[in-house]
């Protein structure tokens, strides 16, 4: 079974943005805890998801017991109405737009 770290890294890859799992209480969690299940889906979430309906359809179903913090590029936590597309656009470079 993965760690923490290894399960943050398999949504960041599949959904766009990074997270950091915390204990349910909201305090951190050792990245090197393991026993989690991997992250399950093969298709990130659409764009106009928001955080928070993420965390409650996507995230808590799968990880019960921890909670989840979305952060846009510059690692600052993003509120939970904020959209996923929105939170994905803050990854994007000036030098990936004009390709």
């Amino acid at each position: 079974m993965p760690t923490v770290k290894r399960v943050e890294q398999q949504i960041q890859d599949l959904e766009g943005f990074r997270v950091a799992i915390l204990r349910d209480d909201g305090r951190d969690i050792r990245s090197d805890r393991d026993g989690l299940p991997p992250y399950p889906y093969e298709r990130c979430a659409k764009d106009d998801m928001t955080v928070a309906s993420w965390k409650d359809q996507r995230f808590r179903p799968t990880y019960p017991g921890f909670s989840v913090a979305a952060h846009d590029q510059d690692g600052y936590e993003v509120h939970g109405a904020t959209k996923l597309g929105t939170l994905r656009a803050t990854y994007l470079t000036l030098s990936a737009l004009f390709k």
